[in-house]
C-alpha cells in the first residue's frame, strides 16, 4: 500500500517551499495538483520532474477514486493545491476522507498558510480565532452569515476577491459594527500589503485604491467586559446615574472610583 502526501505549497514566493515539501514532490510517483498548469511553475522552478495529474472541484469524484486505485498499487501520491494546505478552502477534502477510509496513511506536510500568516501580522488578537473561508456572494445571504458572527468572541477570518472586497467590508461595518480590521494582500508576494485600521477607514483606503490580488480579512471579536471584580454592579450604577441625567461620560468615572472596573469598560458598554 502507498501512501497519501498532504503538501502544503507556497501563497506567493516561491521560495517558501520547505526542504521536506521539495523531498517529498520529487520522490513521489504522482503529484495530484489543483492546476497542473500552475503546479508545473512551482517544480519547474526547483527541477522536479515528477508527473503530475489532475485534481479540482469538477473531477473530483472520478479521480477520488482513480488517485485511491494508485496508492493501492503501492505508489505514493503527493496532493498539492494552487497555494497553501490542500483542502482548506481548495480541493482535498473527499480524497484525504477517502485514503482514511481506506486504511491509507495520510501524512501532512506543513508549510505556508494564507489564514495564519494573515492572522499573525493582523495586530488583532491571536490567542483564539476562527476560520471562515468564504463568505456567500449575494449580499443578503452574506449579511446573514456575519449576523451569526455577532457573538464572536474569536478572532475572525474570512477570504474574500478583490471586486467583492468593498461590498464585504461595508457590510461587516453595518452588520458588526465598526470594529477593528486588517486586510492581508497579496501576502509574501511582490505587493504585499496589509491594511489595518477601524473598517471605515480601511473602507476608504479600498475606495481610494481599487483591489487588486488575493485578500485574507481578519475582523476583531466581540469585545468581552473584563471578569474583574464588581463588573455587573458597577454597570448597574453606571445606568441608574445615566438615567438620573448624569452623562455617559461622568457616570463611568464616578463608578469606576468605587468598583475596580476601568472607566473605559464601562463607558463603552454604556453607548
Amino acid at each position: 500500500m502507498g501512501k497519501l502526501f498532504v503538501v502544503a505549497t507556497p501563497i506567493g514566493n516561491l521560495e517558501d517551499l520547505t526542504f521536506r515539501a521539495r523531498r517529498i514532490l520529487s520522490e513521489a510517483d504522482v503529484i495530484a495538483a489543483e492546476d497542473t498548469r500552475h503546479t508545473k511553475v512551482l517544480l519547474d522552478y526547483y527541477n522536479i520532474n515528477t508527473p503530475t495529474t489532475s485534481y479540482h472541484k469538477f473531477n473530483i469524484k472520478a479521480k477520488t477514486n482513480e488517485i485511491l486505485k494508485i496508492i493501492s498499487q503501492g505508489k505514493s501520491v503527493a496532493l498539492v493545491s494552487d497555494a497553501g494546505m490542500p483542502g482548506v478552502s481548495d480541493p482535498g477534502y473527499e480524497l484525504i476522507k477517502g485514503a482514511i477510509e481506506a486504511g491509507i496513511d495520510v501524512i501532512p506536510i506543513p508549510g505556508p498558510s494564507a489564514v495564519i500568516t494573515a492572522l499573525a501580522v493582523s495586530g488583532l488578537s491571536t490567542d483564539r480565532f476562527c476560520f471562515e473561508g468564504y463568505l456567500p456572494k449575494k449580499k443578503g445571504e452574506r449579511s446573514k452569515a456575519l449576523k451569526k458572527l455577532k457573538e464572536e468572541e474569536r478572532t475572525i477570518i474570512v477570504y474574500e476577491a478583490p471586486h467583492r472586497l468593498l461590498e464585504t467590508i461595508e457590510d461587516v461595518r453595518e452588520v458588526l459594527g465598526n470594529k477593528s480590521i486588517a486586510i492581508a494582500r497579496e501576502l509574501t508576494k511582490k505587493f504585499e500589503e496589509v491594511v489595518r485600521g477601524k473598517v471605515s477607514e480601511v473602507i476608504n483606503h479600498f475606495k481610494r485604491q481599487k483591489p487588486r490580488g488575493e485578500f485574507v480579512i481578519v475582523i476583531e471579536g466581540k469585545e468581552v467586559l473584563q471578569k474583574e471584580k464588581g463588573v455587573e454592579e458597577a454597570l448597574k450604577l453606571a445606568k441608574e446615574l445615566v438615567k438620573a441625567g448624569i452623562s455617559k461620560k461622568d457616570a463611568s468615572r464616578i463608578v469606576s472610583k468605587f468598583f475596580e472596573v476601568p472607566k473605559n469598560i464601562i463607558y463603552k458598554e454604556l453607548i
